[in-house]
């Protein structure tokens, strides 16, 4: 009997995996694509660009330090694949007006964190619609599926992008144009190296719980996910366990995908719990460590 009911569980996993891909949206060429990328001179949106124009992708970087552009133009065109590639760069504050962000990307076509994201997808959309295609990739961050000690003015803003994406999507859809939010975890670029000087030990010692990727791996990711037009990219078996617990009414891509959210969340939940545990017991250890050294200095 354990037999007949395993034999059709797995078979109604294979049918929903079999016609999974028709409600599926139709993977994104990028040979011959126009990808625009804001905060593209470091980090893990030059890795994205560099990722695309090795694809056959046309690109436009936006960023603010106009030098820094001119470095990261010269390094993607090594990776060209055809004559007819081109990288322009323009430099913008992309979190400071919408009319200058518009204007800037009709040439050629909360602050830096979320309006830097609203501006410029504000800016696209309606050439997408025209054209009734179309991605948009938000970089969050699993600081913006989870609150973690020392990232109370962070975090919310990575929160935020989750929102105006499951609206943004639902907008979009009719017109094919599907948004992917992604969460990578700590990836090794210069903000993140600036960033860990100033990390309290508690932040410290809950990042150690995890391992620190290459940002030319999550870039990779970030962009096969996007062709695909998944909502939700992620990294790693901790970033597969947090899209599954936060999923909430996330938009799926396939019914195989809804089907893994329903059957993993209870036990994934279980398993948060204890990470979450732990990271309150190492709050709680640094904190009374910090006012044991404290008292120790005041009886000095």
């Amino acid at each position: 009997m354990l037999l007949l009911a395993a034999a059709f569980i797995v078979a109604v996993v294979l049918l929903l995996y079999m016609v999974s891909p028709l409600i599926s949206p139709k993977p994104l060429k990028l040979p011959g694509a126009h990808v625009v990328v804001t905060g593209g001179s470091s980090g893990i949106g030059k890795c994205i660009a560099i990722e695309c124009y090795k694809q056959g992708a046309f690109i436009t970087l936006i960023a603010r330090d106009e030098n820094k552009l001119l470095q990261t133009k010269k390094e993607i065109e090594k990776y060209s694949v055809n004559d007819k590639q081109v990288v322009l760069c323009i430099s913008v504050d992309v979190s400071k007006d919408y009319e200058q962000v518009e204007n800037v990307l009709k040439q050629r076509l909360m602050a830096v964190n979320y309006l830097g994201s609203v501006y410029p997808s504000r800016a696209v959309i309606s050439t997408m619609k025209e054209r009734r295609m179309g991605r948009i990739v938000f970089v969050s961050s699993q600081a913006g599926q989870l609150g973690l000690f020392g990232y109370t003015a962070y975090s919310p803003t990575k929160f935020a992008l989750r929102g105006l994406a499951e609206a943004l999507q639902m907008e979009v859809k009719p017109y094919n144009i599907y948004v992917t939010v992604a969460y990578p975890p700590d990836t090794d670029t210069p903000g993140f190296a600036e960033e860990s000087k100033t990390k309290p030990l508690e932040t410290k010692l809950i990042s150690e719980t995890s391992s620190v990727c290459q940002a030319e791996q999550v870039a990779r990711v970030i962009v096969k996910d996007a062709i695909q037009g998944n909502f939700n990219s992620f990294v790693g078996s901790d970033g597969y366990m947090l899209s599954i617990l936060t999923s909430g009414m996330s938009p799926v891509t396939s019914i195989t995908e809804g089907l893994q959210q329903v059957v993993c969340m209870g036990i994934f939940r279980i398993i948060g719990l204890f990470y979450l545990g732990s990271f309150d017991s190492i709050v709680r250890r640094c904190m009374m460590q910090r006012e044991k050294s404290e008292n120790t200095d005041k009886t000095e």
